[in-house]
Order: C-alpha cells, then sequence, then structure tokens
C-alpha cells in the first residue's frame, strides 16, 4: 500500500480522517526529558527514535495524518544552544523524515503535515496562547520563511500552520504561501468564541477563506468546548473542510511550565463537529493515542458538507 494514495485535499473531499494526538505528552510517557526551553525540538535533536517511536504509536493507533516535531524549532532560539543555521534547516528537514518513516511503516494510509508553530512557541514563554508579540506582519513573515521553506524542502504532504493566536500571524504565514502551490491548513488557538488575541472568529477565518493554498481551516490546542462555536463561525465565511483538534482543556502556566487540569474532563461532541463540517479531526495537547484510537473506531465516512 503506498503511504498515501494521493493529495491530503482529495481525501478530504471523500471522507473524514484522523490526526495525530499530543507530540510532547506521548514523548513524556516514553520517559522523554523534555525541560528546558527547547521542549520537544530537544529530543528531536538528541533522541530522534523517540520521535519516531511517538509518531509510531499514533500511527497504530489509527491517525492518519502525523504532525511533524518542528513546532518549537525556530532558528534564533537553536542558535542560542550551539546549534548553527545547518543544523536547524537539517533538524526541521529531518522532522519531516522522522514522520514519513512511521507513516511509510504504517499498515494504512497516512499523510504528513509539517508543523509551522507560532512564533510565541519559540519563546517558551506561554506568548501563543496571547499573541499580539509586537512585531509587524513583515518581521513575522521573515521569521517564519526559513522554516517554511526547510520543512517544504523536505516534501510533506501539508503544512500545518498551527496554534495561530493572531490574525497578523496568519496574514504573514499565508503571504509567505502565496502562489507557491504548497498545501496547509490553518488553525487558530481560541478562547472565549475569539482568537487568543481577541479578534472575532468570522473575520478571523475570513483572512483565509478561498485562499487555494488553504485545504482546511479550524482551530487546534484549544478547550473541546471551544470547539463547535469556531467551527461553526468558520462555516460560516467558507466552505472549505474544517479542522479540530482540541487540548483536554487544561491551562497552560508558563511560569511553572505546568499543565493545570479541569476538575471534570470536558465532553468531545465529534459528531456534532463532524455535522459542522470538520473532516480533520484529532487531539493537541495532553490527548495521548488511546483516544486517538477512540476517535479512529468512532469516525465514519460520509459525504462533505454540502453535498
Amino acid at each position: 500500500m503506498p503511504r498515501a494514495s494521493g493529495p491530503l485535499a482529495e481525501a478530504l473531499g471523500r471522507r473524514s480522517l484522523v490526526l495525530d494526538g499530543g507530540l510532547s505528552n506521548q514523548l513524556a510517557a516514553q520517559g522523554c526529558d523534555l525541560s528546558g526551553a527547547l521542549w520537544s525540538g530537544r529530543v528531536l535533536a538528541e533522541r530522534p527514535d523517540q520521535i519516531e517511536a511517538a509518531h509510531t504509536a499514533y500511527a497504530r493507533a489509527g491517525a492518519e495524518v502525523l504532525i511533524t516535531a518542528s513546532y518549537q524549532v525556530g532558528y534564533d532560539a537553536f542558535a542560542a544552544h550551539g546549534h548553527d543555521r545547518a543544523a536547524t534547516t537539517a533538524l526541521l528537514r529531518r522532522s519531516v523524515d522522522l514522520a514519513v518513516r512511521a507513516a511509510e511503516a504504517a499498515d494504512h494510509e497516512v499523510w504528513v503535515a509539517a508543523s509551522v508553530g507560532p512564533y510565541g512557541a519559540v519563546l517558551a514563554d506561554g506568548s501563543e496562547y496571547r499573541g499580539r508579540y509586537g512585531l509587524t506582519v513583515r518581521e513575522l513573515a521573515d521569521f517564519h520563511r526559513p522554516r517554511i521553506e526547510a520543512l517544504l524542502a523536505a516534501g510533506p504532504d501539508v503544512l500545518a500552520l498551527e496554534t495561530v493566536p493572531d490574525p497578523d500571524e496568519a496574514e504573514a504565514l499565508l503571504g509567505i504561501l502565496a502562489g507557491t502551490g504548497a498545501r496547509a491548513w490553518l488553525s487558530y488557538t481560541v478562547e472565549g468564541g475569539r482568537t487568543r488575541s481577541g479578534l472575532p472568529l468570522p473575520e478571523a477565518f475570513a483572512l483565509a477563506a478561498g485562499t487555494p493554498e488553504v485545504i482546511a481551516l479550524g482551530v487546534n490546542c484549544c478547550d473541546p468546548s471551544e470547539v463547535l462555536p469556531a467551527l461553526e463561525a468558520a462555516a460560516s465565511v467558507t466552505r472549505a473542510p474544517l479542522v479540530a483538534y482540541p487540548n483536554d482543556g487544561s491551562v497552560w502556566d508558563a511560569a511553572t511550565r505546568t499543565w493545570h487540569a479541569p476538575e471534570e474532563a470536558a465532553p468531545w461532541p465529534t459528531a456534532a463537529w463532524r455535522r459542522a463540517g470538520a473532516r480533520l479531526t484529532g487531539g493537541c495537547c495532553r490527548i495521548g493515542p488511546d483516544r486517538i484510537a477512540a476517535l479512529a473506531a468512532a469516525a465514519g465516512a460520509g459525504p462533505p458538507r454540502g453535498k
């Protein structure tokens, strides 16, 4: 069986697909040391076998899309830890190669999405949950462009422009992709029915509506209760497939580098998400292979929304 029978966008036109879960929590479950500012990027540099093992765990759970370990890999952040530009480029490409190897070993079709995390992720101070970094759209584009170029050179199926807190950053990312022929999904992190930076969601999603490079729009790394209203907001401005991969409802404390879990586990009304248009569904932080296996077992193929 080929790793993937065709472009991800075509597959989304036929059926719903299951994403993987949180990479960092799976690495922690495997005994990896995630201390320090580089987070999972440190494991990518020092223990690539553990990254591949984490991808394999999700593929075995039924994930049909694996997201690479490039979320927090940035040139300046890695330079501060002794990695020159060539070494960081090699790590970005390695992140794709490791996911591809896990995908090729799976017993079902698996696509690879290269993670393009937000600017705030490389700061390791929780900025991705606030946005408004004080940078212009051009400065944000200058930060992201070399990362995206290195990832695209490694040949992923799609880019995951994920955990984006601010439409300014979305504008920068979309500007880089314009006219390249590359394919991506764009997912905001949201709170209270708005982007983390406070913009109404229909306005935020409208930035990418109709953009040919964007094959799906949605949300990730948010409370599960935020997903359905966000999908409905996206559906009000686009007919594109939607994507949803929340965390478990926990809140990240950047000062202590710990998650504060909710008193009660949040429900995951995935059937309602799919009715709203979600064609890519999975998990983010603190969602492991067991939850992905349950999603895969419950997922059913159906006609695209509006057909």
